[in-house]
C-alpha cells in the first residue's frame, strides 16, 4: 500500500464530539418535505446534546425550518444500509470516514455537489469527482487511561507486553472508520501488508475482541476495564471533557516517530435522495464559515475549511497534540480497490 509522508505543519482547527445513538426511521422522511435525513458515522454528537451535530443541527433548523432526522452508527454499517436501501433511498446526505466515503462513491450512491464553501477545502480533503467534501477535519489516534498508565506508551511493540492481556481493544476493521484505520496505520509503520498482519496477529494475544463501534470504547478506557483502545483525535477530545482518565497518543513503529494520517468526517450527498435540496442546504450550511468556526470550540476538532482558523482553547490543545507527529497520507484509491482483500488478510491473521 503505496504512503507518501508529508510534513506536520502547526494544525490549527477544531474538533468534534462523542456518540449517542439515535434511531430514527427513514419512512417518516418520505412523507414530510421540511425534513431531511442524515446517515453519518458516529462521533460528531455529544452524549449530553452538547456536540457539534447538536448545535449545527439545531441552528439549521431554525433558520430554515427544515428537521433533521438523524441516524448513527459505524462508517461501513452506514454505507451498507445505503447500499441496501439503494432501491428505496431513505437517507438524503451520508456523512463518513475514509474509504468508506471513497466506497459510498465508487457504488454509485452518491451524487455530485459542490456545497457553498468548498472552494475553501482543501483538493486531499475532497472528492475529485464532487460526489464529496471533507466538513470536519481530523486525526486517527490512540487512547490510554491515564491514572494506570500516566506515560502513554510509546511504539506498538510496548503494547504485546503481558500486561496489556485483556486490556487492549480496536474497533473492527471493515465495520468501524477508526478500526479500518488500524490497519492503515499499521500497514504504513511496519512498511506492508504481511509485516502488519504479522503483527497484529501477536496483538491478538492481548486483544479483548471486535467492537462495532470505536466512542464504545473510550468510556471503557476512562473507567480502567481497558488500558488502551483506537480512536480518533476529535472524538477523543471531545469525550474527555467528561472522561478524565483519557490521554490521546499515537504509535511509532520501535523507537521511530510517532505517525497518523488525516481521517475527516466527509459528507456527500446521496443519489436520488427524497429531499435532495434540503440536503443541499444542510451541505451548505455545514461548511458555512459560522459552523466551521464552531467545529473547535463547541466540538473539538479541526475545521475542513482552510480559510477558518480559530485561535479557541481547543484549537490551540489540538494543535499540540500533534507537535513532533509526523502525518502521512494513504493512497486512499488503493485502499477503496483492495479494502475487502486488507479486511479478509485481517480476518485471516487474527481468527476474527
Amino acid at each position: 500500500m503505496l504512503t507518501h509522508a508529508k510534513p506536520v505543519a502547526a494544525v490549527t482547527g477544531a474538533l468534534v464530539l462523542a456518540a449517542s445513538l439515535t434511531a430514527c426511521g427513514g419512512s417518516s422522511a418520505a412523507s414530510d418535505e421540511k425534513v431531511v435525513t442524515v446517515y453519518s458515522a458516529d462521533g460528531l454528537k455529544g452524549e449530553a446534546g452538547d456536540g457539534w451535530y447538536d448545535k449545527v443541527f439545531e441552528d439549521f433548523e431554525k433558520q430554515t425550518g427544515i428537521k433533521v432526522e438523524y441516524v448513527e452508527g459505524g462508517s461501513g454499517e452506514m454505507v451498507q444500509r445505503a447500499l441496501r436501501e439503494k432501491s428505496n433511498t431513505q437517507a438524503d446526505v451520508l456523512v463518513t470516514l475514509p474509504p468508506f466515503i471513497q466506497q459510498a462513491g465508487s457504488k454509485g450512491l452518491l451524487q455530485k455537489y459542490a456545497p457553498r464553501g468548498a472552494d475553501r477545502v482543501d483538493g486531499a480533503d475532497k472528492a475529485a469527482d464532487g460526489t464529496w467534501t471533507s466538513v470536519v477535519n481530523n486525526y486517527f489516534g490512540f487512547v490510554h487511561n491515564k491514572k494506570e498508565l500516566p506515560t502513554a506508551p510509546k511504539s506498538w511493540e510496548e503494547l504485546l507486553d503481558e500486561k496489556y492481556e485483556n486490556r487492549i481493544q480496536y474497533s473492527t476493521p471493515g465495520v468501524a472508520g477508526d478500526g479500518t484505520a488500524v490497519l492503515i496505520k499499521a500497514m504504513h509503520d511496519f512498511g506492508g501488508q504481511a509485516p502488519a498482519m504479522e503483527y497484529l496477529k501477536k496483538l491478538q494475544a492481548n486483544n479483548v475482541g471486535p467492537s462495532s463501534s470505536t466512542s464504545k470504547l473510550a468510556p471503557k478506557v476512562d473507567k480502567g476495564e481497558l488500558l488502551v483502545a483506537n480512536g480518533d483525535v476529535q472524538m477523543n477530545f471531545a469525550q474527555a471533557r467528561s472522561m478524565p482518565n483519557l490521554g490521546i497518543w499515537f504509535p511509532a513503529k520501535g523507537n521511530g516517530r510517532p505517525t497518523t494520517f488525516a481521517l475527516p468526517y466527509a459528507a456527500g450527498l446521496v443519489d436520488e435522495a427524497p429531499h435532495t435540496e434540503n440536503g443541499k442546504k444542510l451541505l451548505d450550511f455545514l461548511l458555512s464559515e459560522g459552523a466551521q468556526r464552531e467545529v473547535s470550540a463547541v466540538g473539538g476538532g479541526f475545521p475542513a475549511r482552510k480559510d477558518v482558523r480559530p485561535t479557541d482553547a481547543n484549537a490551540v490543545a489540538l494543535a499540540g497534540l500533534l507537535e513532533g507527529v509526523e502525518v502521512f497520507e494513504p493512497d486512499w484509491a488503493d485502499i477503496d480497490e483492495n479494502l475487502t482483500a486488507y479486511v479478509d488478510a485481517w480476518k485471516s491473521a487474527t481468527g476474527s
